[in-house]
């Protein structure tokens, strides 16, 4: 196989700019890196850029062959794309999902050849496609200003989105090269697991090109000769656990047939995804080895905006960083990409379970036979590339494309013809996952309350997923979370700003105010600064600082999710899911992550490494109360001891409380504490641990924090190196530290109690560096400066 990746010439069809491109890779970043635009997430540029996506390009290269009868094996062909070989249209393509081979028997030739891909412009073949449809399909105005990306094959989030730059991206980022057409291959390799009485049983098949007779199938020591497919029993088989629950073990397994050998690595396990009904209505929770398993993680979107700029190391690093944080699930969202087979290794070594959307969001779409064509070949392709990954949960048709009918007047003024339409699309993309892996775990969407239900499962809370939006949309109090009990809630969550560090790679000082324009145009979702200043106002005394406003927005998006996990894995096993939205983002913005661009930790992230902790007991309100839970993640009962005491802004404390209870895989109220023990102006702070010595502590204010009237915290820091020793005079409440450079520290947004030091240790990304650090706490931030 000859590669065809490296250094292409990219030139647009006007000739006014030509530039070097490196494929895999993206022309926007090509364009920036020749000098010729200016950093598309720098200030407002991404307004001077939509005109690239409104011009065809074409990448142009030679390569010399010494075999011309070869075929060209080409994927993530990023969308609409024409082929040439040596001045013959050897191919066209309009679905950047799917994977292609192409013969070039017919325009090959020895020695030198000129390849070119143009890359027609995606605004004007969506406006195309748009007026072929028999019926106006609507696209989603708010989120993508770029119109008509639903009509495409594409990544949907490249027409923007409510956190996403709007730039329409052109590329190629999978395979690129040339393939003998007489070189054996191995195609269409389906593995199944069956697991009974100990044992399992790992069948095989496979269809061979250019070879004839039986290929051979290796497989935990043992090798078969296979005509067609095998099957290698495996006794005592080392199982693959999610994260938190075991190991993850996996099986090397290969084929081969004469010269052509093809490998996977397999985790043996049994998934299940149980619907049942029961008193409530219906369950949904993920069983793994007959163990119901609590699933706690993020929704993941891709991990940069501009697709030639995705690394290996830096999407394994933010997948770490979710494994890091006590999570044990990734839903890869339907606006998004399929990610590459590295994505789904990893997944498979870390134990995070892969809930995977069909790439369809937030949009009606077309249902035309040529439509449903490309979309069937697109998930047996990636349904056939991504089968056999023991991170594979469940395979969802799409994302909120039922509720989707209500937001355009066109379908709900006739919300017959969309449906049925939707319903020919949804159809065509279970069948064709059954087609290609007849055991797949299907789900029809996300939110959904279960097939054929087209009812609002965003309030639903008694069956099926939950997208569960009404505290940011609606500007809801954070208690508001307590008022649903969901069976699986896989999309939730509250905006913040990123970090300082990352605001300065966008905006210039005299553009750090959340009304200046850069700073506006790096807010994507209609409204949202105008909700993280309001709710500020609720819940915390004003901050005179920028930076001090930055920090506290990411301690109330905190607060905000923490009382939604917190409660609904008190609600344990009725409830049996959280999938924070989101984990990422794909530039520098303002949004719902946990993790800034770049992969840095917000504060919000430290704090879910300690409320996704496997054991950990959380506050509840009642209605006579506050009701302390103790929930267990772990296979085994554990031994948990709690106390508590409220505690007063002067540092006088009560005690309310002390017990030890054996908790199983579940939760159990330890502590009832009545309403009137706990008086105005006071905390409820309690600690906890177990046999084994896991331990841990938190505080749960009863009224908002600007209520209170706090103390000078006397926070200071002692410095050795890279760890640092945090100690506070009075109480300090959500005391963190920054860094200048990229890192992570051990611990962050802590209390710190007097005569209680908190020891942090901070690694940086670069080994050499030499951080500053600076040091907040929300007296420093909302008292001190303020009187």
């Amino acid at each position: 196989m000859i590669q065809l990746s490296g250094l292409w010439t990219l030139t647009d069809a006007s000739g006014e700019f030509t530039c070097p491109i490196t494929l895999p890779g993206d022309g926007v970043s090509a364009l920036y890196d020749a000098g010729l635009i200016p950093d598309p997430y720098w200030g407002r540029n991404e307004y001077d850029l939509r005109w690239i996506a409104d011009r065809d390009w074409t990448a142009k290269r030679t390569v010399d062959l010494t075999d011309a009868d070869v075929d060209l094996v080409i994927s993530d062909l990023d969308t609409v794309a024409t082929i040439r070989w040596n001045g013959q249209e050897v191919h066209t393509s309009k679905n950047m999902f799917r994977d292609y081979r192409v013969s070039l028997a017919d325009v090959a030739r020895v020695g030198e050849n000129e390849v070119e891909i143009v890359f027609h412009s995606s605004t004007k073949a969506g406006a195309e496609e748009q007026a072929r449809q028999p019926f106006f399909v609507p696209w989603h105005e708010q989120n993508s200003p770029i119109a008509n990306g639903n009509m495409l094959r594409k990544v949907q989030c490249d027409f923007g989105w409510d956190w996403n730059i709007a730039l329409a991206p052109f590329g190629q980022y999978g395979t690129l090269a040339v393939q003998s057409r007489k070189a054996a291959r191995i195609e269409d390799l389906y593995i199944t697991q069956s697991h009974e009485n100990g044992t399992v049983s790992v069948s095989i098949s496979a269809k061979t090109v250019n070879y004839e007779g039986p290929f051979t199938v290796t497989l935990d020591g043992q090798t078969v000769e296979a005509d067609g497919s095998a099957t290698i029993t495996i006794d005592q088989p080392k199982l693959w656990w999610p994260a938190g629950l075991g190991e993850q073990p996996l099986y090397d397994l290969t084929v081969q047939a004469g010269n052509a050998t093809e490998t996977r690595r397999i985790g043996l396990r049994k998934m299940e995804l149980i619907t049942d009904k029961d008193d409530t209505g219906s369950m949904f929770k993920f069983r793994v080895n007959d163990v119901d398993v609590f699933a706690k993680g993020a929704n993941w979107i891709p991990a940069d905006a501009l697709a030639g700029r995705i690394t290996y190391e830096a999407t394994r690093d933010l997948l770490q960083s979710a494994l890091d944080a006590n999570m044990n699930m990734i839903r890869v969202w339907g606006g998004g990409r399929y990610e590459p087979t590295s994505f789904y290794d990893t997944c498979d070594e870390m134990g995070l379970m892969v809930w995977q959307d069909f790439m369809f969001a937030c949009n009606l779409y077309p249902s035309t036979e040529d439509y449903l064509s490309e979309v069937k070949a697109e998930v047996h392709d990636n349904v056939s590339r991504m089968h056999h990954h023991a991170c594979i949960a469940v395979w969802c048709g799409d994302n909120e494309l039922v509720g989707a009918f209500d937001w355009f007047e066109v379908s709900r003024n006739n919300r017959d013809t969309y449906l049925v339409s939707y319903d020919r699309l949804n159809r065509t993309i279970e069948q064709e996952l059954k087609a290609t892996d007849p055991n797949a775990i299907w789900w029809p969407s996300s939110p959904c309350a279960g097939p054929m239900n087209y009812g609002d499962a965003w309030h639903d809370d008694s069956k099926g997923d939950m997208h569960f939006w009404s505290v940011w949309h609606e500007g809801r109090d954070f208690d508001h979370y307590r008022d649903v009990s969901p069976r699986f809630c896989s999309e939730f969550g509250f905006q913040s700003y990123p970090s300082m560090n990352i605001i300065k790679t966008f905006a210039d000082p005299k553009d750090w105010n959340i009304a200046a324009p850069v700073f506006e145009s790096h807010q994507k979702n209609k409204g949202g600064n105008a909700r993280i200043a309001e709710t500020m106002f609720r819940y915390f005394r004003w901050p005179e600082k920028f930076e001090d406003f930055v920090w506290l927005s990411q301690i109330q998006q905190a607060m905000a999710i923490k009382t939604a996990v917190t409660h609904w894995r008190g609600l344990k096993p009725h409830c049996m899911g959280t999938l924070i939205w989101q984990l990422n983002d794909t530039w520098p913005v303002c949004s719902w992550s946990s993790l800034d661009y770049g992969g840095g930790w917000k504060m919000l992230h430290y704090m879910i490494q300690r409320f996704y902790a496997p054991v950990t007991v959380v506050c509840a309100p009642t209605e006579n109360g506050y009701q302390l839970k103790g929930v267990n993640d772990h296979l085994d009962p554990v031994e948990l001891t709690v106390s508590a005491r409220t505690l007063d802004m002067q540092g006088e404390s009560r005690a309310l409380g002390k017990t030890k209870m054996t908790i199983g895989a579940q939760s159990e109220v330890m502590l009832d504490i009545p309403a009137d023990q706990v008086k105005e102006g006071e905390i409820i702070v309690f600690l906890w641990h177990t046999e084994d010595g896991e331990a841990g502590g938190d505080h749960f204010a009863p009224w908002p924090y600007k209520t209170y009237h706090l103390p000078d915290s006397g926070l200071e820091m002692k410095q050795d190196g890279n760890k640092l020793t945090i100690t506070a005079k009075q109480l300090s409440l959500f005391a963190s530290v920054e860094a200048d450079v990229p890192g992570r520290f051990s611990n962050n947004a802590f209390a710190v109690f007097p005569g209680l030091p908190v020891t942090v240790t901070f690694t940086p990304q670069d080994e050499n560096a030499t951080p500053t650090f600076s040091l907040r706490d929300l007296y420093s931030a909302t008292v001190a400066r303020n009187g």
